[in-house]
């Protein structure tokens, strides 16, 4: 029989066992313990009753116990491939089940201590006897409960059977998931650094071949500056997977230095203005010094992507002859960078979701791969802000609005007293 790894023993969180297995022994009036496939009792004896209370002052269940004793041996047995395993302790009823992760056996659950039969004083002397305590007071609890008849035992077994497979199942459902988690993390990571490589040489051929080749055919020069295009975007959409798989992974770092806000402003505007202006979008930045006298501590690059990509997007929803704006207002704390656009807007049952993962607009002009916000809204955060959207709905325009500190001056140095 297979056996699960000792690693993955100590890996089981027991303690998830404890307040189910509690309400059953409860309800049930079994007394109940959780062992791992090695023999370790992990969880219990729940004691729910008066006389399980009363013999769990006596050394039935100490390490070295007879009870101890019983219960392992039926979990040996367990181990060793039987099933719902079952033994008389002086009339008592002992029974097992076994646990399974991943189609191993991980565990046992050994329940029961209830009398199959009414029970006598002499068994109860003997029962004392062997256990430690005073033979009458073991009966005066015992004659006042009922025996354990077959028909509830199996009852009960079949009720701790669903209860126990159907935690297996959820933790079985958690382990999938994490392993398709890390897969698909290590997947996306090594996936974007491959294609990085080949995409920056086809890159620099192009570019090559653009300026060196004397007398090109127009026709010729008009595929490589397509080509060039292209490749341009397929690149971005590269570094856009890298950056997701840094942001699922943890590894997104940035590099703060002090920067006018004005010098990132301006450089993320250069880089969409001309599609503003092919679309004929009528592009506006308050106040006219782009937020100049605004000091951040701020990585200066990645906050150009965020700018970059928050206005890109606004000019690609934005029909032709629209309006896109950016607008910069500074507190005592902190500045809010706000981009606005008169395009297509967001549904409501939307708006929860725009900054997830692979989030893609359904119109038409929607392209990418819907990571842009994704990242944007992890870069935001790690420079301590926020990020939030909002619209009116279909057609009426979408807000979205970057809070992020201001950066903190320096306190002048203390003069000699």
């Amino acid at each position: 029989m297979i056996r699960i790894a000792d690693a993955d023993v100590a890996q089981v969180d027991w303690d998830e066992w404890r307040t189910p297995l509690l309400q059953f022994s409860q309800a049930s009036g079994l007394v109940v313990s959780a062992y791992d496939i090695a023999g370790v009792r992990r969880l219990g004896p729940l004691l729910p009753t008066r006389t399980a209370r009363f013999l769990g002052t006596s050394t039935l269940w100490q390490d070295d116990g007879p009870g101890t004793a019983v219960e392992r041996l039926i979990v040996a047995a367990v181990a060793a491939g039987h099933d719902d395993t079952e033994e008389l302790f002086y009339g008592m009823r002992v029974c097992s089940l076994p646990l399974w992760r991943a189609g191993v056996r991980y565990g046992v659950l050994v329940f029961g201590w209830c009398l199959r039969d009414f029970s006598s004083p002499l068994a109860c002397e003997q029962l004392a006897a062997l256990v430690g305590v005073p033979g009458h007071a073991l009966w005066n609890e015992v004659r006042l409960e009922a025996p354990l008849m077959d028909a509830r035992l199996a009852t009960y077994r079949e009720l701790l059977r669903t209860l126990a497979g159907s935690l297996d199942r959820q933790r079985d459902t958690i382990d999938e998931l994490n392993r398709v988690s890390r897969t698909r993390d290590l997947f996306l990571a090594t996936v974007s650094h491959e294609m990085r490589t080949p995409l920056s040489a086809l890159s620099m051929r192009v570019d090559l071949l653009l300026h060196t080749m004397r007398d090109m055919p127009p026709a010729l020069q008009a595929s490589l500056l397509a080509m060039r295009v292209h490749v341009r975007q397929e690149a971005a959409m590269v570094e856009d997977l890298i950056d997701a798989a840094r942001t699922l992974t943890g590894t997104m770092s940035i590099n703060r230095v002090p920067v006018s806000l004005g010098r990132i402003v301006r450089d993320a505007v250069s880089t969409v203005e001309a599609s503003a202006n092919e679309k004929r979008i009528v592009f506006s930045v308050t106040p006219d010094n782009h937020g100049d006298h605004i000091e951040l501590d701020a990585d200066p690059r990645r906050l150009q992507q965020v700018l970059w990509n928050l206005m890109l997007n606004a000019i690609k929803f934005t029909p032709p002859g629209g309006s896109v704006g950016l607008n910069i207002a500074a507190d005592l704390d902190g500045v809010r960078i706000r981009v606005h656009d008169s395009g297509q807007g967001i549904a409501p049952e939307d708006l929860p979701h725009v900054f997830g993962a692979f989030t893609l607009q359904s119109h038409a002009n929607a392209s990418g791969l819907g990571l842009g916000l994704y990242i944007a809204r992890r870069i935001v955060e790690l420079h301590g802000g926020t990020i939030t959207a909002s619209s009116e709905g279909k057609d009426k325009g979408t807000s979205f609005t970057v809070y992020l500190p201001k950066r903190k001056a320096a306190l002048p140095p203390l003069l000699p007293v």
